[in-house]
């Protein structure tokens, strides 16, 4: 007998997240079946999307969503082997069965050294959604100047990183002094805290008084109304996020970008990772990241909450500004 444990969302979020919107169960899986494996869970990944997804895509009651780190742990499936680890979406679960459908093998070339948290973070969705998304719709030319947002997360740190391998000039924006000082570590040319200037539409300019060609937009709400006005013409913007509007009841009116958009010539796209991950170029992305972050061409840091009871805090501080990279929780 085998007792999974599994968080389940208790009501839909009314504004930020909260511990009481949480609700710890245990649950008896039945004996496997012809076909089917038994993994166990070792990494969560905690990531903005949640969010907004979870209103959308879960009833009250359901178990969390989620990816995870899982190791096969028995199999009534040849074509998997008890101790090999696959990328599961199966929420926050600690143990699942699975006929193997879904599940994804890290890549092959793994090296036993490298956290397999990685697969959730840097080598995984959010480092292949750095990649695909500031390739494809901002395609940035080597001396054009990429502009980040929420720069010092999963997603924005390694788009600044890819940026600088393309050849061009990377300015970010974070939350802290110390989110600063690590966008520097990783090669930013310029990084400052929006919290703490005295005027954002200043603070752009000092760092590029040139303005921008490519903005990564993660954030939206008062920063994009103040930096779609700082792009320069024929700028490219990628919207992959919106995390200070998440929370919202009420979705808040700003100022009109359509005059910047025409008179600039601006093109502004969104991005949603789940549309490419059957494609080749998802594969393709994941094996660029790893052997970069192998070269030591792409660093990355994880911001650990241990603990599977502890899930919702790793969630909640995540959607606060808490980490620096990838927020991921440890069993």
């Amino acid at each position: 007998m085998v007792l999974s444990k599994a968080w389940t969302m208790v009501r839909h979020f009314e504004g930020a997240p909260k511990l009481e919107d949480f609700k710890l169960i245990e649950m008896e899986l039945p004996s496997l079946q012809p076909g089917e494996i038994l993994l166990e869970s070792e990494f969560w990944s905690v990531d903005p999307y949640m969010r907004p997804y979870s209103r959308r895509s879960l009833k009250e009651g359901d178990v969390m969503m989620g990816t995870q780190v899982a190791r096969v742990v028995e199999s009534q499936n040849s074509a998997f082997v008890v101790g090999d680890y696959y990328v599961a979406n199966e929420g926050w679960r600690t143990h699942f069965i699975s006929d193997g459908k879904g599940l994804r093998a890290l890549p092959s070339n793994w090296p036993d050294f490298l956290p397999r948290s990685l697969a959730l973070g840097a080598v995984g969705m959010p480092g292949i959604t750095a990649h695909l998304c500031l390739n494809h719709v901002c395609d940035p030319k080597p001396g054009e100047v990429v502009l980040i947002n929420a720069a010092a997360g999963a997603v924005g740190s390694i788009v600044g990183q890819i940026a600088k391998i393309k050849g061009c000039k990377v300015v970010g924006s974070a939350g802290s002094d110390d989110k600063i000082a690590y966008l520097k570590e990783i090669g930013f040319d310029e990084a400052f805290n929006y919290k703490t200037v005295s005027s954002l539409e200043e603070a752009l300019k000092k760092a590029s008084p040139e303005g921008y060609d490519c903005y990564f937009e993660n954030v939206g709400g008062k920063f994009a109304d103040v930096a779609i006005q700082q792009m320069r013409d024929f700028g490219r913007i990628a919207v992959c996020g919106a995390i200070s509007m998440y929370n919202d009841s009420v979705a808040p009116s700003g100022p009109y970008v359509q005059p910047y958009i025409l008179f600039k010539q601006l093109r502004m796209e969104g991005f949603l990772i789940f549309s490419w991950e059957d494609k080749p170029a998802y594969k393709e992305a994941q094996t660029q990241l790893l052997e970069w972050i192998l070269e030591g061409k792409v660093k990355y840091n994880e911001h650990i909450t241990n603990g599977f009871d502890n899930m919702p805090a790793g969630f909640i501080g995540m959607l606060s500004g808490e980490n620096i990279g990838k927020a991921v929780i440890k069993a």
